[in-house]
């Protein structure tokens, strides 16, 4: 029992010198604000729109068969090149050859009966002239003679179609191209009964692709005929292709309850390294800017604290005190208000022509509602002063802003440190309910 309160009695001790160690340390940090710090850079700024898509050939024509029978023999294999007319396929013509050779006997049977029908009504017709015949006799020979010439006339059609389907049995590429797909094989038997089996694929150029992407409803809007495109594919994966749309179909499609529309890109292909069904990951590139000043998209929207605009005033006011304005009076002095300033920084003016601080920094950094093109950063000169600094805000891409001086003779350089966080306990300045001096009536920064 005495071995246990040895113990426990010196634990119990340092436990508390802990707890009161912490609790001072608390109450020191309390109010202490911890500043993270980023660089102004110079550089790009691009916004683009992400899809994947399947690469497929401009032009691609499928060659089929419009008659029945068995592949007697295939002359063209995958990716053989084939010329315009070249025969590339024959189907046993046995069938075929038959039909003809009927056909041409039916004909001539045919040209006998019209011969004979011709004859007997020319005849007919010369005594019904001389009233020797009855007008029934003549009628009858005249319908003999109009039926042998019709029968006539389906024969001659019967035989060119028979002649035709003949000619269908050699298969022909109907384009210059590249052969990239062969359904069938020597021996294996076709039917056009019910629509036209596809024999080949003939891609016409692959030194041209086109990339059709779906892109969402939302962003459709951004996309217009000839913005660049930047794609890769898995088989090149450390190599970048370029593109331009093409099209966008007006066509909507529906995947997973989102409506999604075809935008259609072309693409070059000199090296044959892009396959047609390859999935391409595209870039849409809405918007580029090149070699502008660029500032951390966090910097622009900080929320200073009230010290920090208390620290703010008091060095602008030390630094326009002593400036006079037209009247002849000091401009650390505020008109009406014995230099106290005593404004709600909500105002849309901050003393004479600073745009006002409204809506807790939010507004005053442009970033409240998204609509203003300027902001704050914040900074400490080389005096170690806390300073802001208004500049104009441009594009971004969800990381950095592009920002240029807001007011002539400001100097912006790559390299200078401003604040991008703050840690504090301290509360965010809010315009609502804080008033603050203004600044001096001789600060006029635009």
């Amino acid at each position: 029992m005495k071995f246990l309160k040895k113990i426990i009695i010196p634990i119990v001790i340092l436990l508390a010198i802990i707890a009161v160690g912490l609790f001072f340390l608390k109450k020191d940090k309390k109010n202490e604000t911890t500043y993270t710090y980023a660089e102004i850079t110079r550089g790009d700024i691009e916004n683009t729109v992400d899809a994947t898509g399947t690469i497929e050939p401009v032009t691609t024509v499928q060659v089929g068969t419009q008659v029945s029978g068995i592949i007697d023999k295939i002359y063209v294999d995958f990716n053989d090149r084939v010329t315009k007319n070249q025969l590339m396929a024959v189907i046993d013509t046995t069938i075929l050859s038959v039909q003809v050779r009927d056909a041409k006997a039916n004909l001539l049977s045919s040209q006998a009966q019209y011969d004979q029908a011709k004859y007997n009504f020319e005849r007919t017709e010369q005594l019904y002239k001389q009233n020797l015949l009855s007008e029934l006799e003549y009628i009858q020979a005249k319908s003999s003679y109009q039926s042998a010439q019709a029968s006539l006339m389906s024969s001659n059609n019967n035989l060119k179609r028979a002649e035709q389907n003949m000619r269908y049995a050699f298969i022909r590429s109907p384009i210059n191209g590249t052969v990239i797909y062969r359904e069938v094989e020597e021996g294996q038997t076709v039917a056009s009964s019910f629509q036209t089996p596809e024999m080949f694929l003939i891609a016409e150029d692959l030194s041209k692709m086109e990339i059709h992407a779906l892109i969402d409803e939302s962003e459709i809007g951004l996309i217009k005929v000839g913005q660049s495109v930047e794609f890769e594919v898995q088989a090149h994966d450390k190599k970048k292709f370029t593109g331009v749309v093409r099209q966008v179909w007006l066509q909507p499609e529906e995947v997973q309850n989102v409506v999604n529309y075809t935008v259609v890109v072309d693409a070059e292909n000199p090296d044959g390294l892009l396959l047609p069904g390859m999935t391409a990951s595209l870039v849409f590139i809405v918007e580029l800017k090149k070699d502008v000043l660029l500032a951390p998209l966090a910097a622009t929207r900080l929320q200073p604290t009230v010290k920090m605009m208390e620290s703010m005033f008091a060095n602008m006011q030390k630094r326009f005190g002593n400036m006079k304005d037209s009247t002849g009076a000091p401009g650390g002095q505020a008109r009406g208000t014995n230099g106290a300033g005593g404004r709600t920084m909500g105002g849309g003016m901050m003393g004479s022509g600073m745009p006002g601080m409204g809506a807790g920094m939010g507004m005053m950094n442009g970033n409240g509602n998204g609509n203003s093109n300027f902001a704050f950063l914040w900074y400490f000169d080389k005096d170690k002063e806390l300073q802001s600094m208004p500049v104009k805000t441009g594009s971004n891409d969800g990381k950095n802003v592009e920002i240029s001086p807001l007011m002539p003779g400001m100097q912006i350089e790559p390299g200078m440190q401003i604040i991008s966080a703050i840690t504090s306990t301290e509360p965010t300045f809010s315009s609502q309910n804080t008033r603050m001096p203004g600044p001096p009536r001789g600060f006029r920064p635009f």
